[in-house]
């Protein structure tokens, strides 16, 4: 009796925020899974920060690794994303890795950094969900997973904006797991603590020259 050697089914796994952080950890972690179980479709902003992802990885490999440009402040960046995973099963949306963080007393903080934050943090995880969930509700399965942060648990000193903003990705999350879970869809917040990464270097801070600070 022979045995044919069926080729395992890969995971397919979109996740967000490829350049650095954890994104970045992620996509090289799951594309150099030495039994080839997953195709990661690593997207950033700039496709120009993709050395250190293909560095860690070792270049790009159709079968297990390919970048994306995706914006999820830009819709169309977000539909042309969509468009290219079309006819493709997504079985995992790793998503919000795209972040950003803004420190200072409150009232040092804009009114234009304090909509940026909302914007990638809060509204950029929604268009990311909102362009790949009805593809997932259509095949009734997948799975999200969603960066949050100790933040969202409770507020830090000087990082009201940040907390304020993940403390609503976390309402947002609650209330869609509950709704998608009859869709045998899945949704898992992580809360992460400190990570080694460049979220530090890339916070938004206000002038400390500035007179209000002082």
């Amino acid at each position: 009796l022979s045995r044919h050697c069926v080729p395992m089914e890969k995971t397919t796994v979109l996740i967000t925020g490829c350049s650095s952080g954890i994104g970045l950890g992620l996509a090289a972690r799951l594309a150099a899974d030495t039994a080839g179980r997953f195709k990661v479709f690593a997207t950033m902003r700039d496709l120009a920060k993709a050395e250190q992802l293909l560095e860690r990885f070792g270049g790009c490999c159709p079968d297990t690794l390919e970048l994306l440009q995706l914006d999820v402040t830009d819709p169309c960046s977000l539909a042309a994303a969509a468009q290219r995973l079309q006819g493709q099963q997504l079985d995992v949306l790793a998503v919000c890795n795209a972040g950003m963080g803004l420190m200072g007393p409150l009232e040092t903080c804009s009114d234009q950094a304090m909509k940026t934050i909302f914007d990638v943090n809060l509204f950029g995880a929604i268009r990311t969900i909102r362009a790949f969930l009805p593809a997932m509700k259509l095949r009734r399965a997948g799975r999200i997973i969603v960066s949050s942060s100790i933040g969202g648990l409770q507020g830090l000193p000087f990082n009201a904006v940040y907390c304020a903003s993940k403390f609503a990705v976390e309402g947002l999350c609650e209330s869609l797991a509950i709704v998608l879970h009859p869709f045998n869809i899945h949704l898992t917040l992580v809360e992460c603590g400190p990570v080694n990464s460049s979220f530090t270097t890339n916070l938004q801070r206000p002038d400390p020259e500035g007179s209000e600070l002082q």
